[in-house]
């Protein structure tokens, strides 16, 4: 991911850092010595983050090693200044696998407190009344910090785990998307009583109430898109209608083709085969550097993320929303038959919906269980 750096991998999962996560530890450690005026306490400070990122990685790992054994693959995990965010390849069809991996976090944090606090016992504890995250034996802090991480995480604000174990219990009296609608809803409420409280008390808990909001939003989102992509295949969503070009075009055929329809990024073809994409970014950049005479070959965007025709809508959306592209090439025999872009699928779940929304309830359409599709 942009403006993130790989640690390493556990379990032949990769480790990442966002920039912004150094901002966190440098926060505590100038905070550290504001108060105390040592380089020993800012350093102490910043440690201790440190450590209780290395329990958000457990954390992670537990979500991902009981992913793992459903069938699920988790692509990385990375650590941002408001915790860490395991990215599973799909979600489980079953809802009660899915409430086993949303616990297990939580579960590894109430383990990681028992020992921890088992280690701290062998050398005496301090008084309760001088435990918290921010002061206290190195130790004993831990503890508290994974007992915080555990019941914060059980909350049911979606899509944290416990918003996620709510949604799973829910889906399986209800349809997936409808359940995530109400987890959502129940989510962005908690993040409304977060920003309140926040406001009066610390400005930290805004941030989190606005990464709440945002991620119900997003989720209830990707419920609906997936609901409305399930069993299509690939060829039932691209654009059919389009343009391609030959790496010796000149740009300005380029943008004869934009101002004549709608199409934004064309397929450079090289006696039939795709050897790159020429998106509106690069046709723009070649026009202010070199004018409409210049060769789309100089420009263009080489190798050409491609997927075939007969493949499911729901898992070339994925590959679309990771890749660095805007569009992938749809083929067919070794030819290129199609575009699937962004704006296409987003049609095609606002058409799904428009025909869910008119199409008669079916008895028991409430009780079943409508899980994601695999990818």
């Amino acid at each position: 991911m942009r403006w993130s750096w790989k640690l390493g991998e556990v379990a032949g999962i990769g480790v990442l850092v966002h920039a912004t996560f150094l901002m966190i530890v440098a926060w505590v450690a100038l905070s550290h010595w504001l108060v105390e005026r040592s380089a020993s306490a800012a350093l102490g400070g910043a440690l201790f983050v440190l450590a209780l990122f290395a329990c958000v990685v457990l954390h992670e790992l537990g979500h991902a090693l009981v992913a793992k054994r459903f069938g699920v693959r988790t692509r990385d995990i990375t650590l941002y200044p408001i915790g860490g965010v395991a990215r599973l390849e799909r979600l489980p069809d079953d809802p009660r696998q899915e409430a086993a991996i949303g616990l297990a976090g939580p579960a590894v944090n109430l383990v990681l407190a028992a020992l921890l606090g088992a280690l701290a016992a062998t050398g005496g504890t301090a008084p309760l009344s001088e435990l918290a995250v921010g002061r206290g034996p190195f130790l004993e802090r831990l503890v508290v910090a994974n007992l915080f991480l555990a019941g914060f995480n059980l909350l049911p604000a979606f899509p944290m785990d416990g918003g996620r174990v709510l949604r799973a219990l829910l889906a399986t009296r209800l349809s997936y998307v409808r359940a995530t609608e109400i987890a959502a809803g129940v989510g962005q409420a908690v993040a409304l009583a977060f920003g309140l409280v926040g406001l009066f008390t610390n400005p930290f808990l805004v941030f989190i109430a606005l990464f709440v909001w945002l991620g119900a939003s997003s989720e209830a989102a990707a419920a609906q898109m997936r609901a409305a992509f399930r069993g299509l295949p690939v060829s039932r969503a691209m654009v059919t209608e389009f343009a391609t070009l030959a790496p010796g075009d000149p740009l300005a055929r380029a943008v004869d083709l934009t101002l004549s329809g709608t199409q934004k990024d064309f397929p450079v073809v090289d006696e039939g085969r795709p050897v790159g994409i020429l998106h509106q970014t690069e046709l723009l950049a070649g026009l202010a550097q070199r004018g409409p005479g210049a060769r789309v070959a100089d420009f263009m965007r080489r190798g050409v993320e491609t997927v075939d025709a007969r493949d499911r809508v729901d898992a070339a959306a994925a590959r679309l929303a990771e890749s660095d592209s805007e569009v992938l090439a749809v083929m067919r025999a070794g030819e290129v038959v199609g575009l699937l872009t962004q704006d296409n699928l987003g049609e095609l779940v606002r058409i799904q919906a428009a025909a869910s929304a008119r199409r008669p309830r079916r008895s028991g359409d409430a009780a079943r269980t409508a899980g994601p599709p695999s990818a």
